[in-house]
């Protein structure tokens, strides 16, 4: 004979399983919904507003965010970078002169604000470095990813050395394999964020 605390138990997992089919059926009917929760996206306000700013594709600057920190502010890596883009205290100090800022240390290197303004300013002028005009996008994306990650010089090197065309096509050539995995990392994001999140896209 089943025992009511049995019973109970049973009914509870009943019930369970039934709200769990709910929300997958939820999920399932409303792609939008399942998409923003498999690629859910922070700081979108602060985004948006300093990639404007700087003439920036949001999209790139949200997938360099989820690829570099996953939206934590405080992550502080083993080699010291900071914040949500890991930011190096050395490229930030760089930065804050250029922007006319009082040295930031890395406390306030951890507020978002400052951080994502920074990090933006930075891919701006990877994009003016290695981006051009008419080219296709995915490859400009390539390249500035593999500059964030690996440092300009050293991409300047592999292009002009025949190591790396460039291209996302060949991304494999690159000779980092973290940069490898990195670039095509942002690039999957950059097209995962692009599909869910339409309202960030820039006005024409």
């Amino acid at each position: 004979m089943v025992g009511t605390s049995e019973r109970a138990w049973y009914r509870r997992k009943r019930l369970y399983a039934v709200l769990l089919l709910l929300v997958l059926l939820v999920l399932y009917f409303d792609r939008a919904l399942l998409g923003k929760w498999m690629y859910p996206l922070q700081y979108e306000a602060l985004i948006v507003e300093q990639s404007q700013a700087y003439d920036v594709d949001p999209y790139l600057i949200a997938s360099i965010i989820r690829v570099e920190s996953n939206f934590r502010p405080t992550k502080t890596s083993p080699k010291g970078a900071i914040g949500l883009m890991q930011l190096m205290p050395p490229t930030a100090e760089w930065i804050a002169k250029q922007e006319g800022d009082e040295p930031a240390g890395p406390e306030r290197l951890q507020e978002a604000d400052r951080n994502i303004r920074y990090g933006t300013w930075y891919v701006r002028s990877l994009q003016q470095q290695f981006a051009s005009d008419g080219e296709a996008k995915r490859d400009a994306i390539a390249r500035v990813a593999a500059a964030y990650n690996a440092g300009p010089g050293n991409v300047e090197r592999w292009l002009s050395e025949g190591r790396w065309d460039g291209t996302l096509d060949r991304a494999d050539d690159i000779p980092f394999g973290e940069t490898r995995h990195y670039v095509h990392r942002v690039y999957y994001y950059y097209v995962k964020y692009e599909q869910t999140y339409p309202e960030l896209a820039p006005n024409p």
